[in-house]
Protein backbone atom coordinates (compact mmCIF):
# COMPACT_ATOMS: atom_id res chain seq x y z
CA UNK A 1 0.00 0.00 0.00
CA UNK A 2 1.71 1.12 0.16
CA UNK A 3 -0.67 1.88 -0.67
CA UNK A 4 -3.38 3.67 1.18
CA UNK A 5 -3.73 6.56 2.59
CA UNK A 6 -5.76 9.46 1.26
CA UNK A 7 -6.55 13.07 2.68
CA UNK A 8 -10.56 13.40 2.70
CA UNK A 9 -12.64 16.39 2.43
CA UNK A 10 -16.47 16.42 1.23
CA UNK A 11 -16.31 14.23 -1.25
CA UNK A 12 -12.84 12.32 -1.14
CA UNK A 13 -11.75 9.85 1.16
CA UNK A 14 -8.79 7.80 2.92
CA UNK A 15 -8.27 4.54 2.26
CA UNK A 16 -7.44 3.81 5.71
CA UNK A 17 -10.63 5.85 6.75
CA UNK A 18 -12.87 4.21 3.72
CA UNK A 19 -12.13 0.31 5.88
CA UNK A 20 -13.50 2.32 8.96
CA UNK A 21 -16.99 3.34 6.80
CA UNK A 22 -16.68 0.01 5.28
CA UNK A 23 -17.30 -1.37 8.88
CA UNK A 24 -20.08 0.40 8.93
CA UNK A 25 -22.07 -0.51 5.86
CA UNK A 26 -22.16 3.38 4.87
CA UNK A 27 -21.47 3.13 1.40
CA UNK A 28 -24.34 0.08 0.52
CA UNK A 29 -26.11 0.29 -2.39
CA UNK A 30 -28.70 -1.30 -4.47
CA UNK A 31 -26.86 -4.43 -6.25
CA UNK A 32 -26.96 -5.16 -10.08
CA UNK A 33 -29.49 -7.74 -11.12
CA UNK A 34 -27.35 -9.41 -12.91
CA UNK A 35 -23.50 -9.13 -11.36
CA UNK A 36 -20.28 -8.68 -13.83
CA UNK A 37 -18.10 -10.29 -11.55
CA UNK A 38 -18.45 -14.00 -12.65
CA UNK A 39 -16.59 -12.75 -15.71
CA UNK A 40 -13.31 -11.99 -13.49
CA UNK A 41 -13.56 -13.31 -10.50
CA UNK A 42 -14.43 -17.15 -9.14
CA UNK A 43 -13.78 -19.23 -6.17
CA UNK A 44 -14.30 -15.87 -3.82
CA UNK A 45 -13.84 -16.34 -0.15
CA UNK A 46 -12.89 -14.39 2.78
CA UNK A 47 -9.48 -14.48 4.20
CA UNK A 48 -9.94 -12.77 7.89
CA UNK A 49 -12.38 -12.62 10.56
CA UNK A 50 -10.54 -12.30 14.03
CA UNK A 51 -10.44 -8.93 13.98
CA UNK A 52 -12.42 -5.93 14.43
CA UNK A 53 -11.52 -5.01 10.44
CA UNK A 54 -8.65 -5.69 8.50
CA UNK A 55 -7.11 -4.71 4.83
CA UNK A 56 -4.86 -3.96 2.64
CA UNK A 57 -3.25 -7.18 2.11
CA UNK A 58 -0.41 -7.82 -0.29
CA UNK A 59 1.59 -11.37 -1.34
CA UNK A 60 4.26 -12.77 -0.63
CA UNK A 61 6.81 -13.32 -3.37
CA UNK A 62 5.75 -17.02 -4.14
CA UNK A 63 2.31 -16.63 -3.36
CA UNK A 64 2.20 -18.40 -0.21
CA UNK A 65 1.53 -15.60 2.16
CA UNK A 66 -0.12 -12.61 2.80
CA UNK A 67 0.75 -9.39 4.70
CA UNK A 68 -1.93 -7.21 6.10
CA UNK A 69 -3.03 -4.86 8.63
CA UNK A 70 -5.62 -5.26 11.20
CA UNK A 71 -7.68 -3.96 14.18
CA UNK A 72 -6.85 -5.97 17.14
CA UNK A 73 -9.65 -6.27 20.12
CA UNK A 74 -9.02 -3.61 22.70
CA UNK A 75 -6.38 -1.87 20.79
CA UNK A 76 -7.63 1.58 18.78
CA UNK A 77 -4.65 1.31 16.00
CA UNK A 78 -4.00 -0.92 13.47
CA UNK A 79 -0.94 -3.49 13.49
CA UNK A 80 0.73 -5.11 10.71
CA UNK A 81 0.37 -9.11 10.52
CA UNK A 82 1.50 -12.05 8.22
CA UNK A 83 -0.77 -15.24 7.86
CA UNK A 84 -0.02 -18.24 5.50
CA UNK A 85 -2.78 -18.92 2.48
CA UNK A 86 -3.17 -22.67 3.90
CA UNK A 87 -4.12 -21.55 6.89
CA UNK A 88 -2.95 -21.42 10.44
CA UNK A 89 -2.76 -18.56 12.90
CA UNK A 90 -1.65 -15.00 12.07
CA UNK A 91 1.41 -13.68 13.24
CA UNK A 92 1.42 -10.27 14.54
CA UNK A 93 4.59 -8.58 12.68
CA UNK A 94 4.34 -4.77 14.48
CA UNK A 95 5.15 -3.43 17.67
CA UNK A 96 1.28 -3.70 18.87
CA UNK A 97 1.45 -0.07 19.29
CA UNK A 98 1.16 3.04 17.65
CA UNK A 99 -0.64 3.28 14.32
CA UNK A 100 0.69 1.48 11.66
CA UNK A 101 0.15 0.60 7.62
CA UNK A 102 1.23 -0.24 4.29
CA UNK A 103 3.04 -3.42 4.57
CA UNK A 104 4.96 -5.31 1.94
CA UNK A 105 7.27 -8.10 1.04
CA UNK A 106 10.85 -7.87 -0.02
CA UNK A 107 11.05 -9.50 -3.47
CA UNK A 108 13.85 -11.99 -2.06
CA UNK A 109 11.31 -13.02 0.65
CA UNK A 110 13.59 -12.17 3.46
CA UNK A 111 12.23 -8.74 4.79
CA UNK A 112 9.05 -7.06 5.61
CA UNK A 113 8.44 -3.11 5.43
CA UNK A 114 6.09 -1.56 7.30
CA UNK A 115 5.12 1.96 8.43
CA UNK A 116 4.49 2.99 11.99
CA UNK A 117 4.07 5.53 14.26
CA UNK A 118 5.15 3.62 17.53
CA UNK A 119 8.53 5.68 18.53
CA UNK A 120 6.14 9.04 19.19
CA UNK A 121 7.44 10.11 22.22
CA UNK A 122 3.41 11.23 23.58
CA UNK A 123 2.51 7.51 22.34
CA UNK A 124 1.02 7.11 25.58
CA UNK A 125 -1.63 9.98 24.62
CA UNK A 126 -2.25 9.34 21.20
CA UNK A 127 -4.10 6.04 22.31
CA UNK A 128 -5.41 7.43 25.19
CA UNK A 129 -7.22 10.37 22.85
CA UNK A 130 -8.37 7.64 20.26
CA UNK A 131 -9.39 5.23 23.09
CA UNK A 132 -11.71 8.64 24.42
CA UNK A 133 -13.18 9.70 21.24
CA UNK A 134 -14.37 5.70 20.15
CA UNK A 135 -15.96 5.38 23.41
CA UNK A 136 -17.27 9.25 22.92
CA UNK A 137 -18.92 7.70 19.84
CA UNK A 138 -20.30 4.39 21.21
CA UNK A 139 -21.78 6.40 23.70
CA UNK A 140 -23.75 8.57 21.31
CA UNK A 141 -24.47 6.47 18.41
CA UNK A 142 -21.99 9.19 16.10
CA UNK A 143 -20.22 7.86 13.18
CA UNK A 144 -17.26 9.89 13.28
CA UNK A 145 -16.36 10.63 9.70
CA UNK A 146 -12.98 9.08 9.41
CA UNK A 147 -10.02 11.05 8.68
CA UNK A 148 -6.38 9.66 8.22
CA UNK A 149 -4.07 11.29 10.29
CA UNK A 150 -0.64 12.19 8.83
CA UNK A 151 0.80 11.00 11.58
CA UNK A 152 4.52 13.10 11.80
CA UNK A 153 5.81 10.41 13.53
CA UNK A 154 4.92 7.51 10.85
CA UNK A 155 8.28 6.38 9.88
CA UNK A 156 9.57 3.63 7.50
CA UNK A 157 10.88 0.35 8.95
CA UNK A 158 12.17 -3.31 7.85
CA UNK A 159 12.25 -6.30 9.88
CA UNK A 160 12.86 -10.27 9.37
CA UNK A 161 10.20 -12.37 8.04
CA UNK A 162 9.28 -12.77 11.94
CA UNK A 163 9.64 -9.19 13.06
CA UNK A 164 12.64 -9.06 14.45
CA UNK A 165 15.82 -7.10 13.91
CA UNK A 166 13.67 -3.73 12.91
CA UNK A 167 15.45 -1.46 11.33
CA UNK A 168 14.12 2.10 10.79
CA UNK A 169 14.98 3.61 7.13
CA UNK A 170 13.49 7.44 7.33
CA UNK A 171 14.03 9.35 10.43
CA UNK A 172 13.56 12.82 8.38
CA UNK A 173 10.79 15.32 10.79
CA UNK A 174 7.22 14.11 8.66
CA UNK A 175 5.41 11.42 7.66
CA UNK A 176 6.67 8.91 5.93
CA UNK A 177 4.79 5.84 5.06
CA UNK A 178 3.08 3.97 1.62
CA UNK A 179 6.37 2.12 0.41
CA UNK A 180 7.03 -0.57 -1.51
CA UNK A 181 9.82 -2.56 -3.18
CA UNK A 182 10.59 -2.17 -6.73
CA UNK A 183 10.84 -5.75 -8.55
CA UNK A 184 14.72 -5.99 -7.90
CA UNK A 185 14.21 -5.16 -3.89
CA UNK A 186 17.00 -2.34 -4.90
CA UNK A 187 14.24 0.65 -4.30
CA UNK A 188 11.79 1.30 -2.17
CA UNK A 189 9.03 4.03 -4.09
CA UNK A 190 7.03 5.83 -0.59
CA UNK A 191 5.32 8.74 0.52
CA UNK A 192 6.23 11.87 2.14
CA UNK A 193 5.50 15.01 3.61
CA UNK A 194 8.88 16.43 4.38
CA UNK A 195 8.74 19.20 2.43
CA UNK A 196 5.02 20.37 3.67
CA UNK A 197 3.18 18.55 1.05
CA UNK A 198 2.95 14.77 0.61
CA UNK A 199 4.64 13.92 -2.61
CA UNK A 200 6.61 10.67 -3.72
CA UNK A 201 10.01 10.15 -3.36
CA UNK A 202 12.38 7.04 -4.08
CA UNK A 203 15.17 5.44 -1.86
CA UNK A 204 17.86 2.55 -1.62
CA UNK A 205 16.01 -0.21 0.51
CA UNK A 206 18.55 0.35 2.85
CA UNK A 207 17.46 4.16 3.38
CA UNK A 208 19.86 5.96 1.42
CA UNK A 209 19.93 8.54 -1.47
CA UNK A 210 16.56 9.84 -0.80
CA UNK A 211 15.15 11.74 -4.48
CA UNK A 212 12.36 13.47 -4.83
CA UNK A 213 9.88 12.02 -7.64
CA UNK A 214 7.35 14.39 -7.66
CA UNK A 215 6.56 17.95 -6.32
CA UNK A 216 2.97 19.27 -7.19
CA UNK A 217 0.68 20.79 -4.72
CA UNK A 218 -1.93 18.13 -3.38
CA UNK A 219 -1.67 14.96 -2.44
CA UNK A 220 0.60 12.31 -4.58
CA UNK A 221 0.74 8.87 -2.35
CA UNK A 222 0.76 5.48 -2.72
CA UNK A 223 3.04 4.56 -5.08
CA UNK A 224 3.49 1.02 -6.69
CA UNK A 225 7.00 0.37 -9.10
CA UNK A 226 5.85 -1.39 -12.44
CA UNK A 227 7.02 -4.87 -12.98
CA UNK A 228 9.84 -3.86 -15.68
CA UNK A 229 11.13 -1.22 -12.71
CA UNK A 230 10.71 1.70 -15.52
CA UNK A 231 7.31 3.29 -14.08
CA UNK A 232 6.03 4.53 -10.57
CA UNK A 233 1.73 4.19 -10.31
CA UNK A 234 0.20 6.16 -8.00
CA UNK A 235 -3.01 8.41 -6.78
CA UNK A 236 -2.88 11.94 -6.67
CA UNK A 237 -5.57 14.89 -5.94
CA UNK A 238 -3.75 17.64 -7.40
CA UNK A 239 -6.79 18.93 -9.73
CA UNK A 240 -9.03 18.96 -7.63
CA UNK A 241 -9.43 17.75 -3.50
CA UNK A 242 -10.34 14.87 -2.39
CA UNK A 243 -10.93 13.70 -5.85
CA UNK A 244 -8.14 11.13 -6.55
CA UNK A 245 -6.90 10.33 -9.92
CA UNK A 246 -4.65 7.66 -11.24
CA UNK A 247 -1.19 8.88 -12.40
CA UNK A 248 1.77 6.85 -13.54
CA UNK A 249 5.59 8.76 -13.76
CA UNK A 250 8.86 7.48 -15.30
CA UNK A 251 11.08 5.87 -12.36
CA UNK A 252 13.55 9.13 -13.40
CA UNK A 253 10.47 11.54 -12.40
CA UNK A 254 10.04 12.20 -16.26
CA UNK A 255 6.85 11.29 -18.27
CA UNK A 256 4.27 11.88 -16.21
CA UNK A 257 1.03 10.83 -17.13
CA UNK A 258 -2.68 11.20 -16.09
CA UNK A 259 -4.65 7.63 -16.84
CA UNK A 260 -7.66 8.54 -15.22
CA UNK A 261 -9.58 12.09 -15.21
CA UNK A 262 -13.09 12.21 -14.60
CA UNK A 263 -13.11 14.86 -11.93
CA UNK A 264 -16.67 13.25 -10.84
CA UNK A 265 -14.96 10.44 -9.47
CA UNK A 266 -12.74 9.08 -7.07
CA UNK A 267 -10.10 6.79 -8.35
CA UNK A 268 -7.16 5.35 -6.09
CA UNK A 269 -5.29 2.33 -5.09
CA UNK A 270 -3.54 1.32 -8.34
CA UNK A 271 -2.03 -2.25 -8.85
CA UNK A 272 0.04 -3.41 -11.70
CA UNK A 273 -0.50 -6.97 -13.41
CA UNK A 274 2.84 -9.00 -12.89
CA UNK A 275 2.44 -10.23 -16.38
CA UNK A 276 -0.17 -8.49 -18.57
CA UNK A 277 -0.38 -4.82 -19.45
CA UNK A 278 -3.25 -4.26 -17.12
CA UNK A 279 -3.53 -2.10 -13.88
CA UNK A 280 -6.68 -2.28 -11.58
CA UNK A 281 -7.74 -0.01 -8.64
CA UNK A 282 -10.56 1.28 -6.82
CA UNK A 283 -13.33 3.77 -8.21
CA UNK A 284 -16.47 5.54 -7.26
CA UNK A 285 -18.86 7.75 -8.82
CA UNK A 286 -19.25 10.95 -7.26
CA UNK A 287 -21.43 12.90 -9.37
CA UNK A 288 -24.47 13.19 -7.04
CA UNK A 289 -23.95 15.25 -3.69
CA UNK A 290 -27.31 13.52 -1.86
CA UNK A 291 -26.18 9.90 -3.12
CA UNK A 292 -23.83 7.15 -1.30
CA UNK A 293 -20.87 6.28 -3.12
CA UNK A 294 -20.36 2.81 -3.86
CA UNK A 295 -16.95 1.71 -4.53
CA UNK A 296 -15.83 -1.34 -7.29
CA UNK A 297 -12.85 -2.39 -8.58
CA UNK A 298 -12.02 -1.25 -12.38
CA UNK A 299 -9.37 -2.69 -14.93
CA UNK A 300 -7.71 -1.03 -17.63
CA UNK A 301 -5.91 -1.83 -20.42
CA UNK A 302 -2.72 0.42 -20.62
CA UNK A 303 0.23 0.51 -24.07
CA UNK A 304 3.26 2.57 -24.81
CA UNK A 305 3.14 4.97 -26.84
CA UNK A 306 7.03 6.49 -27.87
CA UNK A 307 8.13 5.17 -24.97
CA UNK A 308 4.99 6.71 -22.78
CA UNK A 309 2.01 5.32 -21.03
CA UNK A 310 -1.08 5.29 -22.69
CA UNK A 311 -4.49 4.86 -21.00
CA UNK A 312 -6.80 2.22 -22.91
CA UNK A 313 -10.05 0.36 -22.22
CA UNK A 314 -11.36 0.66 -18.60
CA UNK A 315 -13.64 -2.11 -17.51
CA UNK A 316 -15.73 -3.07 -14.05
CA UNK A 317 -14.70 -5.41 -11.91
CA UNK A 318 -17.18 -6.20 -9.21
CA UNK A 319 -20.35 -4.45 -8.75
CA UNK A 320 -21.32 -6.11 -5.34
CA UNK A 321 -23.76 -3.84 -3.08
CA UNK A 322 -20.81 -3.40 -1.26
CA UNK A 323 -17.36 -1.45 -1.47
CA UNK A 324 -14.60 -3.52 -2.50
CA UNK A 325 -11.53 -1.41 -2.26
CA UNK A 326 -7.59 -2.04 -2.38
CA UNK A 327 -7.34 -4.31 -5.05
CA UNK A 328 -3.65 -6.57 -5.55
CA UNK A 329 -2.87 -9.57 -7.84
CA UNK A 330 -0.90 -12.67 -7.04
CA UNK A 331 2.69 -12.46 -8.39
CA UNK A 332 1.24 -14.88 -10.90
CA UNK A 333 -1.55 -12.71 -11.74
CA UNK A 334 -3.94 -15.46 -11.04
CA UNK A 335 -5.60 -14.72 -7.65
CA UNK A 336 -7.04 -10.99 -6.65
CA UNK A 337 -6.84 -10.03 -3.16
CA UNK A 338 -9.05 -6.88 -1.78
CA UNK A 339 -10.41 -4.83 1.36
CA UNK A 340 -14.25 -5.60 1.33
CA UNK A 341 -17.77 -5.16 4.00
CA UNK A 342 -19.35 -8.26 2.06
CA UNK A 343 -19.26 -9.74 5.15
CA UNK A 344 -22.41 -10.64 7.62
CA UNK A 345 -21.76 -8.17 10.24
CA UNK A 346 -20.40 -5.70 7.67
CA UNK A 347 -16.94 -5.74 9.37
CA UNK A 348 -14.06 -4.90 6.46
CA UNK A 349 -11.87 -7.76 5.74
CA UNK A 350 -9.85 -9.32 3.04
CA UNK A 351 -10.82 -11.65 0.15
CA UNK A 352 -9.27 -13.38 -2.22
CA UNK A 353 -10.72 -15.29 -5.24
CA UNK A 354 -9.38 -16.77 -8.99
CA UNK A 355 -8.58 -14.12 -11.49
CA UNK A 356 -9.38 -13.61 -15.04
CA UNK A 357 -8.50 -11.16 -17.65
CA UNK A 358 -11.13 -10.47 -20.06
CA UNK A 359 -10.40 -12.35 -23.20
Amino acid sequence: MSGSLIRTHSAGISAVGLMALLASGLFSTAAAEDSIESKYLSGVKQLTSDYVKAGEGYFSPDGSEIIFQAVPKGYPFYQIYKQKLSGGPAQQISTGRGRTTCSYFSPDNKHLLFASSHLDPQLDKTEQAERDQQADDAKTGRRRRYEWSFDPHMDLFQSDLDGQNMRRLTDTPGYDAEGAYSPDGKLIAFCSDRDGDPDLYIMNADGSNVRQLTNTPGYDGGPFISPDGKWVIFRSDRDKEGFLQIYAIGIDGKNEVALTSNPASVNWAPYWHPTKPYIIWTGADHTDPNARPNYDLWLMKYEMKDGIIAPGKIERVTDHPTADVLPVFSPDGKKLMWTSNRTPEHASQLFIGDFKLPE
